[in-house]
């Protein structure tokens, strides 16, 4: 009798873009990422909206529950099984919206912990390393874990186009390299769970 196969485990995946702006380059490399994790049996890619979070205040907590929007926001990150950040880089570093929805998360208990994460990004110069290493120095505090290769930065300026005017990642170089960070991910969430990948 012949073996039957194990079933694909299925890694949920947060996503979350630091630029709240409609037309941004890096909503678009999530939008990318959600496409192209299609073709890759068991990754399921979820777009988790960052803008409706007010700004971190401990004053909206009370008797440690959190606002609604907050809670969900959380509950969202707890149920993912890794998290995928497109960062856009401001004065060298993460963005403001970015690092209030980490907070946010991070207030007791912390949904990040004991996650794996990836982060990709684009812009002019540099695509937005910098902010990817400071987003890396902030994750050692919060316990998660980022894989280390493939490192994504894309320059969007540079030619041959990368983005259409309605800001979508056309490129097919840069989608086959986005795609390498999701397996990539997707494998590093397995060994983490201790499963095999």
């Amino acid at each position: 009798m012949a073996a039957t196969a194990a079933p694909t485990p299925v890694i949920k995946v947060a996503a979350l873009c630091g630029s709240l702006r409609k037309g941004s380059y890096n909503r678009g490399l999530l939008r990318a990422a959600k496409d192209l994790s299609k073709s890759i049996s068991g990754l399921e890619i979820e777009y988790v909206d960052i803008s409706p979070l007010p700004f971190l205040n401990t004053d909206l907590e009370v008797n440690g529950t959190y606002p609604p929007v907050v809670e969900a926001f959380r509950q969202k990150i707890l149920a993912a099984d890794s998290i995928l950040f497109a960062s856009p880089e401001y004065n060298y570093s993460v963005t403001g919206p970015l690092k209030n929805a980490i907070d946010w998360a991070s207030r007791p208990p912390n949904v990040w912990a004991d996650k794996a994460a990836a982060v990709v990004s684009t812009g002019g110069g540099f695509g937005g390393g910098r902010s990817q290493y400071h987003l890396r120095q902030i994750g050692v505090y919060l316990d998660l874990h980022f894989i280390n290769k493939p490192e994504f930065f894309l320059n969007a300026f540079q030619p041959p186009a990368k983005f259409d005017s309605d800001g979508n990642l056309i490129d097919d170089a840069a989608k086959a390299k986005l795609k390498d960070v999701l397996l990539s991910l997707y494998a590093f969430t397995l060994r983490l769970q201790g499963k095999c990948a």
